[in-house]
């Protein structure tokens, strides 16, 4: 879908008539039957004045074609501004311009990643250029139009009130993007002009936006073959047992579809049973059959250390287009994807968006976007109020898509030194659930309890420089106070002679990965999904021991910036048995989660003493 599409020639005069806005308004609203907030028409108003002065005073050919606003299909993407024409040697030509109206941006530590102002918030989000770029990937890798064809696709960005002088956007930390889609600031006009001159020097009457727009869509050969080379001998991504049954059927699946209509794979399996192995694979083999797939989990940990994994570098890549969130499919048609693989589907929201505003619920949205959508699923990791993803939840949207339902189950252990035992021992102890496993006798893992999280510490430390996969991890139960002042520490123990900060600040989604992360601690959101071969767990007192030797919750006791369990205060004045039973659940299966990540074995320090005590003996106590 394009909103606006036309040639240099009558964009000029569209402008010129003061009334851009209004046709842009009047055409969004006609193609879409939604309407628009002022304040994306006021942007419209302004950027799209100052691309007036920038095509108006160029040498592009008055009859090159101008689209605004493509959304890019398949996607939630839409691309700015595009200008086609033919080039030297009269090659088919499109040049993609990012607009912005930024005026501020700070660093980050993270590949690509910004800081800049939205309202009244101060958010992270990708470099101008790095968007740029990763649309035209996007139209080069799966626009059959554009590769079988040849279609040049040249990005930039132009940020029009931003000043040379404010520097970041320019550092040399970004230079790998820049140098990709080069950027064009307030100063920068003149030479916008001269790179839009270089790519388009014969207009084509917007005959090139007609052909991409109309075009098929499906993963390009190199694309596929790309990444298909990356698996190949990658023995973290090797499937055995129930994983090689799943993989299998989501296959057979993915081609069922052609003559059963939709389908709906729920693949329900514990930690470390291989969801994200079977995932990732298929993935590759989809593509492969000329699919079009993508990778979805809400939590961005996963994507960016499986795209790491894959490519050998933390650098961002032309896979990031095949790895999404879960918030990007609310305005997607019916069946754009053949396929959507959806990993950690416990985590899936109602609503999306960064104020919780937008769409209806994700999981209809990614049932109603794919011919064959697949969850992965683990009900035990739901570690919020706002999570969604169950069994039920998934099978009630399935069926109001009338797609066809298979369940399946991933039971071998790759976690926890393959044990079942010590899972079932963690439901025991925690009172999540009754089990047999009243202690750790027989099972082969390391499990120990630490009167100090200077020892614990330690004791991580020294593992991980046997095997650079050991890290400590925390519930959320201190605020964020070197968020603010990098000079603070964030879970300080005097006592213990104990300070550390929490990792979210410089390495996010990629702080497992991060050699340098051992001196930080993770949290649930930068470790969920992922693994470790030891991990250290500081418990807060969120969680305790009663004098009845009953494991309580305390929600009180969790970060003020913690939104895992917002708005608990309402829920338990509202419906006082029910939420307390759920703000209970949630926090256990927290601590449930972070004891899970590591596969050989789990340290633990709990502010608790009647806790650590009762951790100790591995008895129960009710």
């Amino acid at each position: 879908m394009i909103i606006y599409k036309s040639t240099v020639e009558r964009f000029m005069k569209d402008v010129d008539s003061n009334r851009i806005d209004e046709i842009m308004e009047d055409t969004f609203f006609k193609r879409t039957l939604a309407s628009v907030s002022q304040s994306e028409v006021n942007s419209w108003k302004n950027s799209l004045s100052a691309m007036e002065r920038i095509v108006g005073r160029s040498k592009i050919p008055p009859k090159a074609g101008v689209a605004i606003e493509y959304n890019i299909p398949a996607t939630a993407k839409r691309v700015d501004f595009i200008l086609s024409g033919y080039g030297k040697n009269k090659t088919s030509t499109m040049a993609i311009i990012e607009l912005k109206q930024w005026e501020f941006a700070e660093a980050t530590s993270k590949d690509a990643i910004v800081k800049t102002r939205f309202g009244k918030s101060l958010v992270e989000t990708t470099h101008p250029s790095y968007q740029a770029w990763s649309y035209a990937e996007l139209l080069r890798s799966y626009n059959v139009e554009v590769y079988e064809n040849n279609i040049k696709v040249n990005p930039c960005a132009y940020l029009h009130n931003y000043k040379a002088s404010s520097g970041v956007l320019n550092e040399p930390f970004y230079s790998n993007h820049t140098s990709l889609a080069p950027l064009f600031l307030k100063e920068d006009a003149e030479a916008l002009r001269n790179f839009l001159e270089n790519q388009i020097q014969i207009g084509d009457e917007g005959e090139i936006i007609d052909r991409i727009e109309t075009s098929e869509l499906k993963p390009s050969k190199q694309l596929s073959e790309s990444i298909a080379a990356m698996l190949r001998g990658n023995a973290e991504f090797t499937m055995i047992d129930e994983q090689k049954i799943v993989f299998e059927e989501a296959l057979f699946l993915s081609e069922e579809v052609k003559k059963s209509g939709k389908s709906v794979l729920i693949v329900e399996g514990g930690p470390g049973t291989g969801k994200s192995v079977v995932a990732i694979n298929l993935l590759v083999a989809l593509l492969n059959r000329n699919l079009n797939v993508r990778y979805v989990s809400k939590n961005a940990a996963p994507r960016a250390v499986y795209e790491s994994k894959l490519t050998g570098t933390i650098k961002k890549s032309k896979f990031s287009t095949l790895l999404s969130g879960s918030s990007s499919y609310i305005e997607t048609t019916k069946d754009e994807y053949d396929v959507l693989l959806i990993d950690e589907a416990h985590r899936l929201n109602q609503f999306s968006g960064l104020y919780g505003n937008l769409g209806e619920n994700q999981v209809k949205e990614l049932i109603h976007a794919s011919k064959s959508s697949i969850f992965f699923l683990d009900e035990d990791q739901r570690v919020t109020l706002k999570d969604v993803g169950s069994f039920d939840e998934i099978e009630k949207w399935a069926n109001k898509e009338k797609a066809k339902i298979t369940k399946l189950q991933l039971q071998s252990q790759f976690r926890c030194n393959g044990s079942d035992g010590y899972l079932a021992w963690l439901d025991h102890i925690l009172q999540i659930k009754r089990t047999a496993n009243i202690d750790l006798n027989g099972i082969p893992y390391e499990f120990k309890v630490f009167d100090s999280p200077s020892d614990l510490k330690d004791a991580i430390e020294a593992k991980n420089r046997d095997s650079v996969k050991a890290r400590l991890v925390a519930g959320y139960c201190w605020e964020w106070k070197s968020k603010k002042d990098p000079r603070d520490f964030d879970i300080v123990f005097p006592e213990f002679n104990f300070r550390m900060k929490w990792n979210l600040t410089e390495d996010g989604s990629l702080w497992i990965m991060k050699p340098e992360s051992i001196e930080q601690i993770g949290c649930i959101h930068t470790c969920q999904g992922l693994e470790l071969e030891y991990v250290g767990v500081i418990i807060g007192n969120d969680l305790q021991l009663d004098g009845d030797g009953k494991v309580i919750t305390d929600p009180n006791r969790r970060a003020k910036q913690d939104n895992t369990i917002k708005g608990y205060k309402t829920l338990l004045k509202n419906y006082p048995i029910e939420g307390s039973q759920k703000i209970d659940r949630i926090i256990k299966n927290t601590y449930r989660t972070l004891m899970t990540r590591g596969m050989k074995g789990c340290y633990v320090y709990a502010i608790d003493e009647n806790l650590r005590g009762y951790l100790k003996s591995a008895k129960l106590l009710f």
